[in-house]
């Protein structure tokens, strides 16, 4: 499935509750709820689950932020008198339509399979869109849906004493009706292995990043501490905003902000390390998993500030693994592949470069994109929520990452040396007749040419790994290191072959 960095502006999501508006005099009876029409289909991409840019938003006289939850709540026409009849009749139900799925990446050309320039075929969304409706207007008849709702309670709360009076009256021998309640709750104890536990344990060593290129533009993340010595691990496109001479900064969950800058970042990898300017000495970084030993369906915890809000936990279970994700920021630079692991435990943007825990607490990913629909989200921005389909790339593969980069600064990829099609395709990864550029398809001297792999041959499996396309191709092979061997079966005129490589290296993003 190909993914779509999210680059449209979102307004910052409020600090406070909206404060309620006066309302006319309460009545007894609540509005009566307006039909609402479904906005239009969109294509459903998806994208990395990092927050919108932050631009200083204009100061109107009305805030539609405060507002907006007040027209959810209270929906119909300002100052139409509510209805007779209780409890009202329910909303008109949304209708959904299901997109066929498809597969690409949005770019033309080919991509060296494990390390070359991304080209590749006409690309198409993946996903399902659904239609949204659209939020309802404001009604100032608030004040007679509390009386209504009050009511109701009072009414419940009559019946319910009457049948506790009939109940202790039969069963009193003394006469007495008076039944007493316990003082306390006694004290509440968390195990740690339950999610606040995990969590409790797991939030101080969390941040929330803001990164701001040097022309105001930026926006928010997360991400996790890694050493004592204060490098913190997060996505790519977190601090991409930053890396030329912008400002960095991460927040812990306690207030303490620090000035942050960049070790190194990965493109392909979608991985990131930045280190605190003046670190704390008392930094406990999370302990690390083993995301191999994963399976389907153990439960996952994750940590993030989606939509700017800072310190939120959502919890949800492992979907599935090795699913083939290929995200870009919609800039034209170069996509990012992984071979991730699918949640969902709800992420949403803001969410990238936050960690993904297991029920003990360890970190076995990095939260970085999510399916989206196309329909709009918060703020009407174009951008979506979570739909329950999160992708976090895998810790084992993002630990290798970050080492490299706090070493070297620079990214290390595995390669097989040969440039493969990006184009949709279910039959698996074919080499190109030509390379980027123009160059060779198949690198002279490389790891493929040595296996005797030639244009036009089609690898359908690395190791015990089905190969549908060239995405999935390179995801399988950056799940690898440099110098290790792996088995590839390829087609050619029809016939199926076996040959064992080892893999080659290249150095940096270029």
């Amino acid at each position: 499935m190909s993914t779509e960095n999210e680059g449209t502006e979102v307004p910052p999501a409020p600090s406070a509750p909206p404060v309620p508006v006066d309302s006319p005099a309460a009545s007894a009876q609540p509005p009566a709820p307006q039909g609402q029409a479904p906005a239009p289909q969109g294509q459903a991409p998806v994208t990395p689950s990092t927050a919108p840019p932050q631009q200083p938003p204009a100061q109107p006289a009305t805030s539609p932020a405060a507002d907006a939850p007040q027209q959810a709540a209270h929906p119909g026409t300002a100052g139409s008198a509510p209805e007779a009849g209780w409890p009202p009749p329910p909303p008109a139900t949304p209708a959904y339509a299901v997109g066929e799925p498809t597969y690409g990446d949005g770019t033309t050309g080919g991509g060296v399979a494990g390390g070359g320039a991304a080209g590749g075929g006409t690309g198409h969304g993946w996903g399902v869109p659904y239609a949204q409706q659209p939020a309802p207007k404001p009604k100032s008849g608030r004040g007679g849906l509390l009386a209504a709702v009050l009511v109701a309670a009072l009414v419940a709360g009559g019946l319910g004493g009457g049948l506790g009076y009939t109940l202790a009256k039969d069963n009193d021998s003394t006469g007495s009706t008076t039944v007493s309640a316990a003082t306390s709750g006694g004290d509440v104890k968390r195990d740690p292995g339950t999610v606040a536990g995990v969590a409790a344990k797991a939030l101080p060593s969390t941040v929330t990043i803001e990164a701001e290129s040097t022309n105001g533009e930026g926006g928010t993340g997360t991400g996790f501490v890694f050493d004592t010595q204060g490098h913190i691990v997060t996505n790519n496109h977190v601090v991409a905003d930053a890396v030329d001479g912008g400002k960095l900064t991460a927040t812990f969950p306690d207030g303490k902000k620090y000035d942050a800058e960049v070790v190194g970042h990965a493109q392909g990898y979608d991985v990131a390390v930045i280190k605190l300017k003046n670190a704390p000495s008392n930094l406990k970084p999370l302990p690390l998993g083993n995301s191999d030993q994963v399976a389907v369906g153990d439960a996952t915890i994750a940590i993030g500030a989606p939509f700017g809000l800072s310190n939120t936990v959502t919890t949800g279970i492992i979907s599935a693994k090795n699913r083939p994700v290929a995200s870009s920021d919609g800039s034209g630079s170069q996509a990012s592949y992984m071979s991730a692991l699918q949640t969902d435990a709800s992420i949403n943007p803001g969410n990238s470069g936050g960690p993904l825990l297991d029920a003990h607490g360890n970190v076995i990913g990095i939260n970085s994109a999510i399916q989206s629909t196309g329909s709009g989200g918060m703020g009407g921005s174009g951008q979506s929520g979570s739909i329950g389909l999160g992708f976090a790339i895998p810790v084992n593969q993002a630990k290798y990452v970050a080492q490299q980069l706090i070493k070297t600064g620079k990214p290390v990829y595995a390669k097989i040396g040969a440039s493969v099609s990006l184009d949709e395709s279910a039959n698996g990864a074919t080499i190109t007749p030509q390379g980027a550029g123009g160059s060779a398809s198949v690198e002279p001297g490389g790891p493929a040419a040595k296996a005797g792999l030639k244009p036009g041959d089609v690898i359908t499996k690395l190791d015990d790994h089905v190969i549908d396309s060239g995405p999935t191709l390179i995801g399988e092979i950056w799940t690898h290191q440099p110098g290790d061997k792996v088995t590839i079966t390829y087609e050619r005129d029809g016939t199926s072959h076996t040959v064992e490589l080892t893999l080659g290296s290249r150095v940096g993003d270029s």
